[in-house]
């Protein structure tokens, strides 16, 4: 199984742009990666953080993550475009090999998946639960077994 390149890039955002500029901004910077020469595999966007110092007076950023391959050309272009943006105030690109990410389909599935992983946790814990008395029976067995041979040692040790 060959493993092909692919590239993330994440990006900071002002604080104080709008939800909706947001939206434009995720479309825009993706539409810049396409006509490039990139593909886009994904687009997120991380939410509101506070940053750990502050960057050109902003204590707070905008995280966006995103996805993406292509010859390694489209970067320059797509990271100059960035550069001369005043709404982005901090972005970094890197090179990552290894399996490229899933793209998620719409918000359903996440939610089929959330109740997936909530129905097995239960399952696992009922497992854990069951096992746990199990372990418990087979202790105070032990212990009963334990106790009738110290008193038979007892009886034992009384008849000599």
């Amino acid at each position: 199984m060959t493993t092909q390149p692919y590239y993330e890039t994440m990006y900071i955002l002002r604080p104080d742009i709008p939800e909706d500029e947001v939206d434009k901004h995720l479309s825009k910077y993706s539409e810049i990666l396409v006509k490039a020469g990139g593909e886009v595999l994904d687009n997120q966007m991380r939410g509101k953080r506070r940053l750990a110092y502050p960057i050109a007076k902003h204590k707070e950023g905008i995280y966006v993550q995103l996805s993406h391959k292509g010859n390694g050309e489209h970067i320059a272009i797509f990271e100059k475009a960035m550069r001369l943006s005043e709404d982005i105030i901090r972005y970094m690109t890197v090179k990552q090999d290894g399996p490229l990410p899933v793209k998620k389909s719409p918000k359903n599935s996440e939610k089929e998946d959330k109740t997936e992983s909530l129905e097995e946790t239960k399952n696992k814990q009922e497992s854990v639960n069951e096992k746990g008395k199990e372990e418990s029976k087979v202790e105070e067995k032990g212990k009963e077994e334990s106790k009738v041979e110290e008193k038979g040692s007892k009886n034992e040790e009384s008849k000599e």
